[in-house]
């Protein structure tokens, strides 16, 4: 798996659990104000990735500092990494 098929199943899962219009999940987009997510969302997007990706995410700090789509391409890149999926 590539980083931009990462990206692309990212933005597909949060488009899909969300019902996001593709065309405002642009890297730069935040969560909360540009996507309309809240804080509880943020535990469904958790299980959407782990579902997606099939990886555990455990109650991490770097969870917590995720303001923007591009964090959560970031983050998930680099679990990726850790696990040796990319």
């Amino acid at each position: 798996m590539t980083e931009q098929e990462i990206i692309e199943r990212v933005d597909a899962s949060l488009a899909e659990e969300f019902e996001l219009d593709r065309s405002i999940m642009k890297p730069e987009a935040t969560l909360f104000d540009d996507l309309g997510l809240d804080s509880l969302d943020m535990v469904d997007m958790v299980i959407a990735l782990e579902h997606t990706f099939r990886i555990k995410i455990r109650d991490e700090e770097e969870i917590r500092k995720i303001r923007t789509l591009s964090d959560i391409h970031r983050f998930v890149i680099g679990k990726a990494r850790e696990l040796g999926m990319l």
